[in-house]
């Protein structure tokens, strides 16, 4: 007799228009870090979420992920949830009365304090997401998201309930799903136990405005190529100034907007740029 494979207990796919609970819910630990999804594709998630550490986390109940699916508030026979854009163009915009209850069912049990509940429209126009976002969402209750498909979502209803708009960089996706994934995962790992090792997210990169040193690890040597000696010495102190170093140069090389603001944040003068 063989062992039956992991489960997780999803839920069909079936329409609902209330928060849809992807892990069986138990051993969800009171007042856990929760992210809500609304999507016109719940059977997208957990996806890669279900992996590794934030699975783990996840099973455990140190956190919880939900989905609302958009279409059962869809008008008509058809459960259109979109229309033609004003004005003219190519493309369907999703509707404003439609996604508006889904917001509204999204909202239900949620702290009115958007500081520590965002609720959040994924969006190639949004403000670029970063490392200091992450840590601010993981420190708050939980989060909803807007998964947008097609030309985007009509202002009005971004406008109305106040919905951040929030990029994950400078291209565009089909839809806000895999930017969802993408944002949860650098949320939760920030959530106390996700990791184990907490402080390990407190020396990667952007941790201190910062892209992380670079890493080695054994064999020694390897295809002629040494690790770099310092890192063999035992001594911790030099040790971490060599990191910093490195980091430091490298977040000059690589991206000078982060290290314009590195020092700025620093108290350090940008006009008296020392080379590294």
């Amino acid at each position: 007799m063989t062992d039956s494979p992991r489960s997780h207990g999803r839920l069909s796919i079936s329409a609902s228009v209330k928060p849809r609970e992807l892990i069986t819910p138990t051993p969800r630990i009171k007042g856990a870090w929760t992210a809500r999804i609304i999507t016109l594709f719940p059977e997208a998630f957990p996806g890669t979420l279900d992996l590794s550490l934030t699975g783990k986390a996840l099973d455990q109940g140190l956190w919880a992920l939900e989905t609302i699916d958009l279409r059962p508030f869809g008008l008509g026979r058809h459960k259109n949830v979109d229309d033609t854009p004003a004005g003219g163009g190519a493309g369907m915009v999703l509707r404003p009365d439609v996604v508006a209850a889904a917001l509204d069912q999204a909202a239900v049990g949620t702290p009115a304090d958007r500081a520590q509940w965002p609720v959040v429209y994924l969006s190639p126009r949004g403000t670029r997401f970063d490392q200091a976002m992450a840590r601010r969402w993981s420190q708050g209750s939980g989060l909803t998201l807007l998964c947008g498909r097609f030309e985007g979502v009509d202002q009005r209803v971004l406008d109305h309930y106040r919905v951040e708009e929030v990029s994950l960089g400078d291209f565009v996706l089909t839809g806000g799903e895999i930017a969802a994934q993408a944002l949860i995962d650098a949320t939760v790992r920030l959530i106390p136990r996700v990791l184990g090792n907490q402080a390990s997210t407190e020396e990667e990169s952007f941790s201190d405005g910062l892209l992380e040193h670079p890493q080695y690890t054994k064999p020694a040597v390897w295809e002629g190529r040494e690790i770099p000696e310092i890192l063999l010495s035992g001594h911790h102190g030099k040790i971490a100034a060599w990191r910093k170093a490195m980091a430091e140069r490298l977040t000059k090389e690589r991206r000078p907007d982060l290290w314009r603001a590195y020092r700025a944040a620093h108290g350090m003068d940008p006009m008296d740029d020392q080379e590294l």
